[in-house]
């Protein structure tokens, strides 16, 4: 684990812009990583590095060659990480943007006829994407029911609506609201089953930070990614489609490569950044492996995040030292229960006695950065089948530390003392 090895998370830590001050507000732990996590510095510099080159892609000149070499690099980093031996990797305008240019490639490459499969628990950034896409293309819009106890959803659930006409499906690696993962691999094998020509997109958007990514395991034919939220920086998303799905016609420029999706110029910064990223997990996991291989360096990686991750949940909800776990704390409601096992960095919340809005305030008097979800058209579908108007979420990553969830504890405590005594 990553706070087990000495001075390694102060390593950690010392690679993030802003880790414990805000520039705007001052000193403050930050919990609101899924809503963005911390930029990794390297990613700054190199931001603002290709930001001001002023030569193009595809000339015959030095500074341009540079260009495609970092474009080229940024490809082929995208597919280690994403393990993917085959398909393209490519660049979009966000997550978001990825996952409707790939539902649509697919709902118009399918054949005709058929339905659309997605579950209640995604994001309505590939839920919206397969409701306009189905009706577009004359198809039912399944939603496979989640559980609102576990705030996950099974294969079996899948395997109960899935039949042999599904033509396009999705999963939600993660919840970005009860922070729960999908056994996507199990979700996949199933829809194979019955549906071996149907094409599977994958949402990983919320789970890249938290765990290994490998779509050659799932047998998906896509994933998206939105970097923000995995170290690097907003204005881009990332993209991966299978060969069968590239084969489908989409927007392309008449008479272009037939392979691309991507169109126009787009920023060799993203890619830059984006090896930033996977250059930061390969040392970090070299930390916890003796291998020369690239890859083997991100999955060591992702088994330390994901260690050091669930030892802060365990405390979080569970309770550390003399501190009671928010499964502990009265008045507390939990949203997709108290699971450890299969949780990734996140916990949703209420408070009896106490409003969500006041609540943020509290912690934000405390020092501590969270941010409300409401039932509105981005967490509706988890918080209105539960009557909830809203919560709070709390999102850690592996650079957060015992001591700052120590601090949440004792600042919850005090909330509850709070609303306990009416707000005086």
């Amino acid at each position: 684990m990553i706070a087990e090895t000495p001075g390694l998370m102060d390593a950690v830590r010392s690679r993030f812009a802003h880790v414990e001050t805000c520039p705007f507000e001052g000193p403050r732990i930050f919990f609101e990583n899924a809503g963005g996590a911390l930029r990794l510095k390297s990613v700054i510099e190199s931001s603002a590095a290709y930001a001001g080159y002023p030569d193009n892609q595809g000339r015959d000149n030095p500074a341009s060659q540079a260009l495609m070499e970092t474009i080229a690099r940024g490809k082929a980093d995208m597919a280690l990480f994403l393990n993917a031996p085959g398909g393209q990797c490519f660049v979009g305008e966000s997550g978001t943007e990825v996952l409707f240019r790939l539902v649509r490639t697919a709902a118009f490459g399918a054949s005709a006829g058929g339905q659309m499969i997605g579950s209640t628990l995604e994001h309505p950034a590939s839920a919206s994407a397969m409701a306009r896409w189905a009706e577009a293309t004359g198809r039912p819009h399944i939603r496979v029911p989640h559980d609102n106890a576990t705030g996950t959803v099974t294969a079996e659930a899948y395997r109960a609506a899935v039949t042999r006409d599904t033509r396009v499906a999705t999963i939600v690696h993660t919840s970005p609201v009860t922070g729960m993962s999908v056994d996507v691999a199990a979700v996949a094998a199933v829809i194979r089953e019955i549906a071996p020509e149907c094409f599977i997109i994958v949402d990983g958007i919320q789970h890249a930070s938290h765990g290994a990514v490998d779509v050659a395991a799932i047998g998906a034919d896509g994933y998206a990614l939105s970097p923000y939220k995995m170290f690097s920086r907003h204005g881009y998303g990332v993209g991966w489609a299978s060969d069968r799905l590239t084969a489908c016609p989409k927007e392309q420029i008449v008479n272009g490569p037939a392979a691309n999706w991507e169109m126009g110029t787009r920023d060799t910064g993203a890619y830059a950044t984006f090896s930033d990223v996977v250059e930061y997990l390969e040392w970090l996991g070299a930390r916890f492996s003796d291998s020369t291989d690239r890859r083997t360096r991100l999955e060591a990686a992702a088994q330390a995040i994901r260690a050091h991750e669930e030892h802060l949940m365990r405390a979080m909800l569970q309770g550390v030292g003399n501190l009671p776990g928010l499964a502990d704390m009265p008045g507390v409601q939990l949203i997709g229960g108290a699971a450890i096992e299969g949780r990734e960095g996140v916990v949703s919340l209420r408070l009896d006695g106490m409003a969500s809005a006041e609540l943020v305030q509290h912690l934000r008097d405390n020092g501590i950065r969270v941010h409300i979800r409401k039932n509105d058209h981005y967490c509706g579908n988890i918080l209105d089948p539960l009557g909830l108007e809203d919560c709070i979420r709390v999102s850690v990553c592996h650079y957060n530390t015992e001591d700052e969830v120590r601090r949440f504890l004792s600042a919850m405590t005090q909330a509850v003392t709070k609303a306990q005594q009416g707000g005086d």
